[in-house]
């Protein structure tokens, strides 16, 4: 029996999307990117959940756009494929919830772009990363735009000129990754960060990832009359004023998810 080509779960606070096609590295179909689609607005529309993480199944994590059905095919098909594929990458940014990639064995191409693409990045200790698509004639074009945005314009011109993948301590280093743990406290180390953001008012949490990728391409003059607005709606909502009551009572605040003071 053909496996689905991505599962999507809910536990607890936490949605999950697990890339499920591990015969093949969890190479990015085109069905593959449009069931990931799927999985994020289900997942973004329900209320239970507060962050969302996504990982593969098997030995690594996704190796990129499958190469199996690229071959003799029309420039629609490209066309789509990749206008696909930047929906996906859009989407992860625009729902509400916090995204957290748990990677582990490779994260290549496509791969690497939708690693990039997540809000935050937990790897085990052996994965590797890389824009790899010089090595089969297809330079990753799509793939350097979150991965630019993440790494900066020196670091990844060396990931894209060269193909050749790069430790998760690098990773680390140049900030494409924000923990890395050993392959036994992966799973461990993902839910407590998951769990640690789904504790907080999801409505603030939302209001906040929408305001830092509005502010960050801006101008530091236009990014602070944007976030000044930000901060004044977000004091007046319920969560906000609960936040504030619960801080100076000394106790647990009572999340609402209301907008009405």
């Amino acid at each position: 029996m053909d496996l689905e080509p991505v599962d999507c779960r809910v536990e607890g606070k936490l949605g999950r999307i697990t890339l499920n096609r591990p015969e093949r590295f969890n190479a990015l179909s085109l069905e593959m990117l449009h069931e990931v689609i799927k999985a994020l607005e289900q997942l973004s529309t329900d209320p239970s959940v507060s962050v969302v993480i996504i990982d593969g199944a098997g030995r690594g994590f996704s190796v990129g756009h499958d190469l199996n059905e690229m071959i003799d095919r029309e420039r629609s098909f490209f066309d789509e494929l990749f206008s696909t594929s930047t929906v996906m990458m859009e989407k992860i940014q625009s729902i509400a919830q916090p995204v957290i990639a748990k990677v582990h064995g490779i994260a290549a191409a496509a791969g690497c772009q939708l690693v990039a693409a997540c809000d935050l990045v937990v790897a085990s200790e052996e994965t590797r990363f890389g824009t790899t698509g010089l090595k089969v004639g297809l330079f990753c074009s799509t793939p350097m735009v979150p991965l630019s945005r993440a790494i900066g314009r020196k670091r990844a011109l060396e990931m894209l000129l060269t193909g050749e993948t790069i430790s998760a301590e690098k990773a680390a280093d140049w900030g494409l990754v924000n923990r890395v743990v050993n392959s036994e406290s992966l799973e461990a180390a993902t839910v407590e960060l998951a769990d640690q953001i789904a504790g907080y008012a999801p409505i603030v949490v939302g209001l906040g990832k929408a305001a830092f990728y509005q502010q960050v391409e801006l101008s530091e003059t236009a990014a602070y009359q944007m976030t000044k607005d930000v901060m004044a709606g977000n004091a007046t909502i319920a969560d906000g004023q609960e936040g504030f009551k619960a801080f100076l009572e000394k106790r647990d605040p009572i999340w609402t998810g209301s907008v009405d003071s």
